[in-house]
């Protein structure tokens, strides 16, 4: 038998996404047979960029949604591990692919929708908007039907907040003033959404992480507000102004935002105030790059390094 033949399948929900795609490829380059479940309109569109590269790459594409339940069942009775990479407005949107999970019977791994900060440890509950509840309602069905799962914590993508140098409103890094909100030595995780993929790939066929959580808290990763515009400061032979943002004064400044700058206001409070990525211990056999040395990723100072 070929290597190929014995890798387990693996089919990616949501491939067209950013991280989707990355997901895709990076099973890819690890020998997994990869299949990804795609929308029938994105079939339709000329010349789709998204679909020609997973094509391109070697991915088989099924057409499905999780709208349709006859194609979600019939491509999860191809494989055996099912990645879900559906945005967080759509988590509830895993029902019925949990339903063809249990169905097909033949999934050893599902890893859902999962990703960003770990929902049983946050302490912001009352004030999230019900972002979270939905994340938590998908994790209980998992649990309650006993399918075998990984839940991949990554905290923030790179590509969210951390372009601006967690600067509500800017899109490229300050280069007179930055605001540090609250004391701004509480520290945030950033992880580059193609190493998020790696990671994760790296749990399909490892036992260790078999109905476990996976925290990524990549060394170079972990920063404060403070430590952030240091580094910043470092990079552009620069000083900046700190203008201070009490916490009182942030959760005014919540109160008052309109959405979406509102969320991005309460992920800023829940992750560099309450501390929300960083407050807990985590045991090395749960943290990515403990088990998975091997995995190169790209530090907060190289992707800052791009946008000097």
């Amino acid at each position: 038998m070929s290597e190929e033949a014995t890798r387990s399948k693996v089919l990616v929900v949501g491939a067209t996404g950013r991280l989707g795609g990355s997901l895709v490829r990076a099973s890819l380059a690890t020998g997994h047979p990869t299949f990804a479940l795609v929308r029938p309109r994105h079939f339709a569109l000329p010349d789709n960029a998204p679909l020609k590269s997973l094509a391109a790459a070697g991915a088989t594409l099924l057409k499905g949604s999780l709208e349709d339940y006859p194609s979600l069942l019939q491509a999860v009775r191809q494989v055996d591990v099912v990645i879900c990479a559906v945005p967080t407005k759509h988590a509830l949107e895993q029902k019925p692919l949990i339903r063809a999970i249990k169905e097909a019977a033949c999934v050893k791994r599902f890893i859902p929708a999962e990703f960003g900060v770990d929902h049983t440890k946050i302490k912001i509950c009352d004030m999230d908007y019900g972002f979270y509840e939905k994340k938590a309602e998908i994790r209980r069905l998992i649990e309650s039907e006993d399918i075998p799962h990984t839940y991949v914590y990554c905290n923030f993508l790179m590509r969210y907040l951390l372009p601006s140098l967690v600067q509500p409103g800017l899109d490229a890094p300050p280069r007179d003033e930055v605001m540090i909100f609250g004391g701004g030595n509480t520290k945030g995780i950033f992880v580059e959404e193609s190493d998020v993929a790696k990671f994760t790939v790296c749990t399909i066929e490892d036992p260790r992480t078999i109905n476990k959580s996976l925290y990524l808290r990549p060394p170079g990763n972990v920063y404060s507000l403070n430590e952030l515009a240091g580094l910043w400061e470092t990079k552009i032979k620069k000083r900046l102004k700190k203008i201070h943002i009490t916490e009182e004064q942030l959760l005014k400044n919540i109160h008052d935002a309109p959405f979406p700058l509102k969320m991005d206001l309460i992920f800023i409070y829940s992750a560099f105030v309450k501390g929300d990525h960083t407050y807990f211990e985590i045991d090395s056999r749960t943290e990515g790059t403990q088990l998975y040395p091997h995995v190169k990723y790209t530090t907060v100072s190289e992707y800052l390094d791009t946008l000097v």
